[in-house]
């Protein structure tokens, strides 16, 4: 199993509705192209002044289908991201493997 891990920090401006497009429309939007078995989503428990942090993971069942997601999918739906919030978050990915 592969989890595909997405950590991001937002500006406190835009928290309430990005939180809300992040739940209502972003991720069932991935977990919508198949390749994700389960998803869920936490909280950093940080005290930053500028933002607020979340961790995002999904859980494939292989590598080949994270390559496809992020060969078929995956850069539409981050232009879409970045388009709509601009410069107020910053992002990071990993890749994780369960052993």
């Amino acid at each position: 199993m592969i989890i595909y891990n997405v950590t991001i920090s937002v500006d406190k401006t835009i928290h309430d509705e990005w939180f809300r497009w992040m739940k209502d429309v972003h991720i069932p939007k991935v977990m919508a192209t198949g390749f994700f078995l389960e998803q869920k989503m936490y909280k950093v428990l940080v005290d930053d002044d500028s933002g607020i942090t979340y961790c995002i993971q999904y859980t494939c069942a292989n590598r080949a289908d994270l390559d496809e997601y992020q060969r078929e999918h995956s850069p539409a739906l981050q232009k879409t991201h970045t388009d709509r919030y601009k410069d107020k978050y910053v992002a990071f990915r990993t890749l994780l493997e369960v052993v």
